[in-house]
């Protein structure tokens, strides 16, 4: 699979992903606090928030996990699919920093031909080893064990990714343009992880990825 190798690149997707996963922890933090009774208690859910922000703390996945960078793309997907099949636990505040770290571990071993063992990550996640092989277990149960990722699924998230980021980082228009246009604005400001192309039913779909949607 081609990955983006581009140090630049990369920076942009980290911080790209960053800034996703913030809002979607951010929006979902409003519907847990909502609906705290029927909330699913998790291993991944911890009791407070972590200090470390979303980016430092996927900017230390990445320095230090020294896994190749299509890794983190297989992770995107991963914690699409878990979102999906997982309504009742979303991902916020409390729980998208072991979402993080486990997802890029099991998308290292699953990808990289040489990795890390679960104690290493255990220490860049800043959890015990024990905690990170629950974590890993729930994980891979929570996916049904989907762990495959076809080249078609790959260049589709990729191409969705570098989409968004371009909307992103893209410098904004004048204000006669953007009251022109502001229906369709309106719509490329959405930001969402789910971007799935593998034969599910799209309604369904389209229901399922609010989870992940900002």
């Amino acid at each position: 699979m081609a990955e983006p190798e581009n140090p630049e690149m990369m920076q942009k997707l980290i911080a790209f992903l960053s800034s996703l996963l913030q809002r979607a922890a951010e929006s979902n933090d409003l519907c847990t606090r909502r609906l705290f009774h029927h909330r699913k208690i998790s291993i991944f859910n911890g009791l407070t928030r972590p200090t470390i922000s979303i980016q430092s703390y996927l900017e230390r996945i990445f320095k230090y996990a020294n896994c190749s960078h299509s890794c983190f793309v297989v992770a995107y997907v991963y914690l699409d699919r878990f979102a999906q099949r997982q309504p009742s636990l979303p991902i916020n505040s409390f729980n998208v920093h072991r979402l993080l770290i486990t997802s890029v571990m099991v998308a290292a071993k699953f990808m990289d031909d040489m990795y890390y063992n679960n104690a290493y990550y255990a220490k860049i996640g800043g959890i015990s080893t024990a905690e990170m092989n629950f974590l890993e277990v729930d994980f891979l149960f929570g996916l049904g064990f989907h762990l495959n990722v076809t080249p078609t699924t790959f260049h589709t998230y990729c191409a969705h990714l570098q989409k968004e980021m371009l909307i992103h980082y893209s410098p904004l228009p004048e204000p006669s343009i953007i009251n022109a246009g502001s229906s369709s604005n309106g719509k490329s400001q959405k930001l969402q992880l789910c971007y799935n192309k593998e034969g599910e039913d799209s309604h369904h779909h389209h229901q399922q990825q609010q989870q992940l949607a900002v």
